[in-house]
């Protein structure tokens, strides 16, 4: 079962240093993500995804590819191509693959413009040495289907940037 995890920021490039981290930590196995997603409120108050995956450009890719390869058995492989890679981005378009995008436009309304959040959707994870590793790394839980000692474990972690620099001012 995956978790579910929301991390407000006062500003994107935290939410990307996070975001980097985490990816760090996947590729030594301490966890493994489904979806991490950078959400960011514009001024406008419109909300921008950052996503990772980009599952219209991979369905126009491989679309181009099918169509190129049909479009040679009929003789008209650019126009083979074309359909392929049109129809394979309306279907990347339509498959939603990890956190639903509208889930998160609805979540990262709540932020204060200029602000971001972090939205991970967590296979599994290691949990002591991922906590551990965010320490210090500012923001604020919003959302999470974390066990209540985990998540508060989380939050502490979080919160130890906060609490330095209130004891440095």
């Amino acid at each position: 079962m995956a978790d579910l995890l929301v991390i407000a920021f006062p500003t994107e490039t935290q939410a990307e240093q996070v975001r980097s981290r985490l990816l760090g930590m996947q590729k030594e196995y301490l966890i493994e993500l489904g979806d991490a997603v950078v959400a960011v409120k514009q001024p406008d108050g419109q909300v921008k995804l950052n996503q990772l995956f980009s599952p219209a450009a991979a369905g126009a890719a491989s679309g181009a590819l099918w169509g190129s390869l049909l479009g040679l058995i009929v003789l008209s492989p650019l126009l083979g191509a074309a359909i392929g890679a049109a129809s394979g981005a309306l279907g990347g378009k339509l498959s939603d693959v990890g956190i639903n995008d509208q889930f998160m436009r609805d979540v990262s309304k709540s932020l204060e413009a200029g602000h971001a959040a972090l939205f991970l959707l967590i296979r599994k994870m290691t949990a002591d040495k991922v906590i551990a590793e965010l320490q210090g790394a500012g923001g604020t839980v919003m959302r999470s289907s974390f066990d209540e000692t985990k998540e508060e474990a989380l939050r502490e972690a979080l919160a130890g940037a906060q609490a330095a620099a209130a004891t440095a001012a």
